[in-house]
């Protein structure tokens, strides 16, 4: 027979027993909890920083700038869009290629100093490369290649500085000539060489005053990025700009040869401006070309955009100086220019004018032969217009010539 007393004690193990495992179970339910939590926050951080990731190779995609991102043994680990281009590239980015990489081996080896790249073209270009390493506390895990195209802002600072330059020029020859003019009057008795020298100052003054008034002109020009935009008869705009540059063809004896457009023609823009580029290109035209010759104006629509021409057989244009001619204060011919009372300005008009416009102007030019410039503009239409070519428009002043 079994003692009550062992009995008793079976069952209280049995209950410890029990309770035991009741805690062992709970406890072993709690840790897969939270394991199961601790997998689901680092699977989030994991997410969270693939997402980051994401979105910086993103923001160095979006950059202009080409990236270049390498790990402490020098492994490639990020290119972006832009500095791709140099490992598929030949000739100039061949180049950039291998600067890149002599500038991680400089970095590896101790230090970079930035590094100036000239490519010369065409077209010509300028690259600034810059290594650094990538610090993380007192050890740095890779190294960064930013390669920066600084071509446009070196030709910036060029035009600024020759505009400093050609405009103290400009302005310093006749002034300083009506100084001496002035100078010389003081002390001259002779009345018929007092008229002659006050009939110079004028000239100089004069010359004096068209600079400023070109220098506005392109000032203002320059300032309206998005000019008046409504209907403007290309018509309308010949016929003002040859009257206000006849003057000067009558001076020259040269002939003024105008094509006429349907008077409905029209683009879209400012007429103020557009009057302006026309009379600088016939202006220019009439003083680079040689006396009792012709200029012609040709005008056209083709495919959408309208055409203006004009053309002349004067001195021409070298073509070493065919893309420079649009510069501010540039001549082809210094001394020609000189005698003409040429600012120098007309043609960095007109390449403003048609750019504000979205338009394009050309250039054709054979050294003693003449020069032909064309304005193309994108043509607009007038509310009013025929559908038909050849119905009747709305009157066109006559243009004589």
């Amino acid at each position: 027979m079994v003692s009550p007393l062992v009995v008793a004690s079976v069952a209280v193990l049995v209950v410890l027993l029990a309770a035991g495992l009741s805690v062992s179970l709970v406890s072993c339910r709690t840790t897969r909890r939270r394991l199961a939590e601790e997998a689901a926050a680092d699977a989030a951080h994991l997410e969270d920083e693939r997402a980051m990731a994401t979105l910086l190779a993103g923001a160095l995609g979006a950059i202009p700038q080409g990236v270049v991102i390498c790990d402490d043994a020098g492994r490639e680990v990020f290119r972006n869009q832009v500095a791709q281009a140099y490992v598929r590239g030949r000739h100039g980015e061949a180049l950039v290629e291998q600067a890149i990489q002599e500038q991680l081996h400089a970095l590896r080896a101790g230090a970079a100093p930035l590094r100036t790249l000239d490519l010369y073209g065409p077209p010509r270009r300028v690259l600034l490369l810059s290594a650094v390493a990538l610090q993380d506390g007192h050890r740095a895990p890779g190294a960064l290649v930013l390669v920066d195209d600084v071509s446009e802002r070196r030709r910036l600072e060029a035009v600024r500085r020759d505009f400093v330059a050609n405009i103290t020029h400009e302005l310093k020859t006749p002034v300083g000539a009506l100084g001496l003019l002035a100078d010389t009057i003081t002390a001259e008795d002779d009345g018929a060489v007092v008229r002659r020298l006050a009939e110079r100052m004028t000239e100089e003054a004069f010359r004096v005053s068209r600079v400023i008034d070109d220098l506005l002109d392109l000032s203002r020009i320059e300032a309206e990025e998005s000019p008046r935009c409504e209907p403007v008869p290309v018509r309308l705009v010949v016929t003002e700009a040859v009257e206000r540059v006849r003057p000067l063809a009558q001076t020259r004896g040269i002939t003024l040869d105008v094509d006429e457009l349907a008077g409905w023609h029209c683009v879209q823009g400012d007429q103020r401006q557009l009057v302006s580029a026309v009379a600088n290109l016939l202006e220019n035209a009439c003083k680079y070309s040689d006396a009792g010759s012709s200029v012609e104006v040709r005008c056209r629509m083709e495919g959408g955009v309208a055409e203006v021409e004009v053309r002349d057989h004067g001195i021409g244009i070298p073509g070493r100086d065919l893309e420079r001619v649009f510069e501010r204060f540039y001549r082809v011919d210094p001394a020609r220019s000189r005698e003409t009372g040429g600012t120098g300005l007309g043609l960095a008009i007109v390449r403003h004018v048609v750019t504000n416009h979205k338009g394009e102007v050309r250039v054709a030019s054979r050294e003693g032969e003449g020069s032909v410039f064309t304005l193309r503009l994108p043509s607009g239409t007038r509310p009013d217009a025929p559908h038909l070519v050849g119905a009747a428009g709305w009157p066109a002043p006559r243009i004589p010539t």
